[in-house]
């Protein structure tokens, strides 16, 4: 027998010797901030966060193929001035990069989510708090004025997700991000080898039990195989609408027959999103499947892309394919393990700071000039030797 809730007390980052060595360099970027983040977490932590489905082919694509998509700037463009910031369903943030929903902050940072939501309203963004925080909807609510959305998995007991839903609204949340793509949790081979065990998910306490049954592997796999609706299904979107006034998203399309049928039901927004590689190995990289469901959609829902973003110019790639604003998951977690609030504040920044340059080097002063005729894609370079 496994249980999830370990004491927060006990979930404290470790520090290798070697820690204090490598903080005194400062990170110039994302990638050197994961680095920090591998040498400050306990192994089975950082395996949980960094790691993907199976053989990690989809993990590698999502970052590797931005690298096969090219710019194509343009110069004697008045750049003295860029303007970074955009709106999502209305509300004014200061650049194109969000805060992507992800599990059990405080396996990351003491603080877990508060620190999180912190640094997104410092940020001036909007942060998606996972369904399986380590801090309560009422908690992070009351840490700060950040634009808050809230996550949803659909339990089997319906009424767990509703309360859930119904209390993020009552504490000032502003939208509902339905993850559609884990009717079961993917093969993550690393959390299994590792027996992974979770921490407690205070916001389930006063509804369901924590206990889990599973005497090999990862208890997080156990939990959501016990919890988690695989009956969900598109005539449920209906039944989302009837519990809650908020918009809905709709979190892990990647093809145009998903997004066609997401437009259809009358969700207020689409995520591409391949769940950062965590549950079905060989599926597309987002950035791959973004401008087949952009033209699918042809504008009738605002298009949000999440999924390998490690640069700067991995923003402007995704915004040139079409994607009105971008998440960032993986990263926020890294820079939280090495620095809390902080770390996630200069993760955001580094990122802003690229794009800015990226679109100062591009010729586009606010990030409505982005076009598609800014990026050159594979498929562009096949069209042209045909």
């Amino acid at each position: 027998m496994l249980h999830l809730g370990l004491p927060v007390g006990k979930l404290n980052v470790c520090r290798c010797p070697c820690f204090a060595v490598l903080m005194a360099a400062e990170p110039v970027n994302v990638n050197e901030f994961q680095e920090l983040a591998r040498q400050a977490l306990p192994k089975m932590y950082y395996d949980y966060f960094s790691g993907g489905a199976e053989d990690q082919h989809t993990l590698r694509e999502n970052v590797e193929a931005f690298s096969r998509i090219t710019f194509q700037p343009r110069i004697l463009v008045d750049v003295s001035k860029i303007d970074m910031s955009t709106t999502v369903l209305g509300f004014n943030i200061s650049s194109p990069i969000m805060i992507a929903p992800t599990a059990m902050h405080k396996l990351a940072h003491p603080e877990g989510e508060i620190a999180t939501a912190r640094a997104a309203a410092a940020c001036n963004t909007i942060m998606v708090l996972s369904f399986m925080s380590t801090c309560t909807v009422k908690e992070v609510a009351s840490s700060c004025n950040a634009i808050r959305f809230l996550q949803l998995y659909v339990f089997k007991r319906r009424d767990v997700s509703a309360q859930l839903v119904q209390r993020a609204e009552r504490n000032g949340f502003k939208a509902i991000v339905l993850t559609a793509d884990t009717p079961r949790l993917g093969r993550r081979e690393a959390d299994i080898k590792n027996r992974m065990v979770s921490p407690r998910l205070k916001n389930f306490e006063a509804f369901l039990s924590t206990e889990v049954a599973s005497d090999q592997g990862s208890n997080v796999e156990a939990f959501a195989s016990e919890i988690f609706d695989d009956s969900l299904s598109w005539k449920d979107i209906e039944w989302l609408r009837s519990i809650t006034n908020l918009p809905i998203l709709i979190k892990g399309v990647l093809t145009c027959e998903d997004a066609m049928k997401a437009v259809e039901v009358g969700v207020s927004g689409i995520i591409v999103s391949n769940h950062g590689a965590r549950q079905l190995d060989y599926v597309p990289a987002t950035i791959s499947a973004l401008e087949e469901v952009v033209g699918t959609v042809g504008g009738k829902v605002p298009v949000l892309f999440d999924g390998g973003i490690r640069r700067g110019t991995d923003v402007f790639k995704a915004l040139a394919l079409g994607a009105q604003a971008v998440f960032i998951g993986r990263p926020v977690i890294y820079g939280l393990a090495v620095q809390g609030e902080h770390g996630v504040r200069r993760v955001v920044q580094m990122l802003k700071d690229e794009l800015e340059i990226t679109m100062a080097l591009s010729g586009c002063s606010s990030v409505k000039d982005i076009s598609r005729r800014h990026v050159r894609t594979e498929q562009n370079r096949l069209q042209s030797m045909l």
